[in-house]
């Protein structure tokens, strides 16, 4: 009689603390993806401050031509948005004004033979690069996050102690479109 009673209490111990080990690596898995997520943010974070670093010089090696007010305004876009959403449309929105001052400058000979402006085409380009990378990177990470915030069982965990979805690094929806290309 007293031997089932341990028993009993012993099987009834150990659920406890097999569900108390099971919510303590449930919570360390989101919290391990919910940082994943903010480490590759900040990521793509450095590379639009680098980029955002290199335009005040652009501006300056072009101005006099056209374009460049529509990039310093994209650029003061990019550094007053907050959220990865605002983030994600201004620097959408800069791309967007890089781009056309690059096609603008093909119009002008003495701006595209520049060693300056060769130069920080060159490095707004690889920074670019760098940026695909990284926002590649985050949603990545976003992703298994979110995933994890939705799948069974982890999402119990997720609501009970308050884990939300991340937003994804959106692209702009003219870049999702297939490039035209004429003969």
């Amino acid at each position: 009689n007293m031997d089932t009673t341990m028993i009993i209490l012993a099987v009834i111990i150990i659920i406890i603390l097999a569900i108390v080990l099971y919510l303590i690596s449930g919570y360390n898995g989101l919290v391990n993806a919910r940082n994943r997520v903010k480490n590759s943010y900040s990521q793509i974070d450095v590379q639009l401050k680098r980029r955002n670093d290199l335009i005040p010089n652009l501006v300056e090696t072009v101005k006099g031509y056209a374009g460049h007010e529509n990039v310093t305004k994209a650029r003061s876009g990019l550094m007053n948005a907050g959220s990865v959403k605002e983030v994600s449309e201004a620097n959408n929105a800069l791309t967007g004004a890089l781009t056309s001052l690059f096609a603008i400058a093909e119009n002008y000979p003495e701006l595209k033979a520049d060693q300056n402006f060769k130069e920080l085409q060159s490095e707004l380009t690889e920074t670019e690069d760098k940026i695909s990378y990284s926002r590649q990177f985050y949603n990545d990470a976003v992703l298994m996050y979110n995933n994890k915030c939705e799948q069974f069982p982890s999402n119990i965990i997720a609501g009970m102690f308050n884990f939300k979805e991340a937003d994804f690094f959106e692209i702009a929806s003219g870049e999702r479109e297939a490039p035209k290309v004429q003969f």
